[in-house]
C-alpha cells in the first residue's frame, strides 16, 4: 500500500513557510505543489522548498491532479472561499485557523466536505502537540481533582499598520481571530464544550479588537478565562487548577516544551513534552492518517467543535462590536 500523501500549499506567506518546513520532517509527506496569486510568488516559494509544481492561481491548485491534501494559508477572509474551491476540486483540506470569518461560512464549508465525503480539518496545530495531549490525559486522570478553573493568555506587540492583515477588517484582522482562538480552542479541548461567554475588548481605529479578555463557562460548570492582545507581550501561559493541584502549560502554552505539575502541598514537578520538527508535523501526521483511512474528520478537531467555537467567536464579536464585511 502506498502511504505517501501529496500536499499542496495555498498561499506563500509566513504561515505557509512554517508549514512547508514542518512537512520536511513529516513521514510520508511529499510537498508536490504551491499556488500563489502570481507566477513569481509561486516560483520563489517553490525554489525555496524544492516544490516541482508552481502554480500561478488558486484555481490551478484545485484542478491539479497531482495533489491529495491542500493546506490553506491565505488571509482569514479567504479561508472559506478557498476551502470550498479545493473541496470542489476533490482535495482534502487542512484549513489554517480561524477556519472562517464566522459560523455561517464555516457551516457551508463543512456541508461541502460532508456531501463530497472529503477530509476537512481546522489547522489548530496545538491540539496535536504532545504537551497538549499529555495535559488532556492528566486532566482526565483525576490527578488534579476536578479542574474547575483555567487561565490562558496570548499576546504580542504588533507594529500598527491599518492596511496590514492584523488590523484590516477586510482581512479578518484583530487579536481575537489571530491569537485569541488559542486560549478559546484549547480551553474547550481540555475542559469541554463552552456553554456561555462574556467578553470585553479594546477596539482600535480600524474597528478590530486590539485586546480582548473573555470568560467561559464550560458545560460541566468549570470556568476559564482567556486574554489576547496585539499591544502587550503577555506571559504565554495556561494554568488549570483543581482541588488536588494545578497544571501549567509552560510558555508558549500553545506548543509547550514542558508542563509543570504542582501538587496540593505546593511541590512542583516538570514534565518534558518535546515535539517533532517545528511542531506542525503533528497536525500533518494526523491529517495524513485521516486521509489514508478515508476519514472525513479528526476526533481531535471534529467538525462539530470547529462550528461550535466559530459560534463562540461570533458571540464574542457581537458583544464587543467587531464586524467584518460579509457578516
Amino acid at each position: 500500500m502506498n502511504d505517501t500523501v501529496r500536499w499542496g500549499i495555498l498561499g506563500t506567506g509566513r504561515i505557509a513557510r512554517d508549514f512547508a518546513n514542518g512537512l520536511r520532517d513529516t513521514p510520508c509527506a511529499v510537498l508536490a505543489a504551491v499556488a500563489s496569486r502570481s507566477q513569481d510568488g509561486a516560483d520563489a516559494f517553490g525554489e525555496e522548498f524544492g516544490i516541482p509544481l508552481r502554480l500561478p492561481s488558486y484555481e490551478a491548485l484545485a484542478a491539479c491532479a497531482d495533489v491529495d491534501l491542500v493546506y490553506i494559508a491565505t488571509p482569514h477572509s479567504l479561508h472559506a472561499e478557498n476551502a470550498l474551491a479545493m473541496l470542489a476540486g476533490g482535495k482534502g483540506v487542512l484549513c489554517e485557523k480561524p477556519f472562517a470569518l464566522n459560523r455561517a461560512q464555516a457551516e457551508r464549508v463543512v456541508a461541502s466536505a460532508r456531501a463530497r465525503k472529503l477530509f476537512l480539518m481546522e489547522a489548530m496545530w496545538s491540539r496535536f502537540m504532545p504537551g497538549l495531549l499529555e495535559a488532556r490525559r492528566i486532566v482526565a486522570s483525576g490527578e488534579l481533582g476536578t479542574v474547575s478553573q483555567a487561565h490562558a493568555d496570548f499576546g504580542f506587540a504588533a507594529a500598527y499598520d491599518p492596511e496590514a492583515r492584523l488590523f484590516n477588517p477586510r482581512l479578518g484582522g484583530g487579536a481575537l481571530l489571530d491569537v485569541g482562538i488559542y486560549p478559546l480552542s484549547l480551553a474547550a479541548f481540555l475542559l469541554g464544550p463552552v456553554a456561555a461567554v462574556q467578553a470585553q475588548s479594546e477596539i482600535g481605529p480600524t474597528g478590530v479588537d486590539l485586546q480582548t479578555v473573555f470568560t467561559l463557562r464550560h458545560a460541566d460548570g468549570a470556568l476559564s478565562t482567556g486574554a489576547c492582545s496585539l499591544k502587550a507581550r503577555t506571559p504565554g501561559l495556561m494554568t488549570l487548577s483543581g482541588e488536588r493541584g494545578r497544571l501549567r502549560l509552560d510558555a508558549p502554552f500553545h506548543r509547550p516544551p514542558t508542563l509543570t505539575l504542582t501538587d496540593a502541598d505546593g511541590n512542583p514537578r516538570t514534565l518534558d513534552t518535546p515535539y517533532l520538527g517545528n511542531g506542525y508535523v503533528h497536525e500533518a501526521i494526523e491529517a495524513q492518517r485521516c486521509w489514508l483511512a478515508g476519514e472525513i474528520e479528526s476526533p481531535l478537531m471534529p467538525h462539530a467543535q470547529t462550528l461550535a467555537l466559530m459560534g463562540v467567536l461570533d458571540e464574542i464579536r457581537r458583544q464587543v462590536g467587531v464586524h467584518y464585511p460579509g457578516d
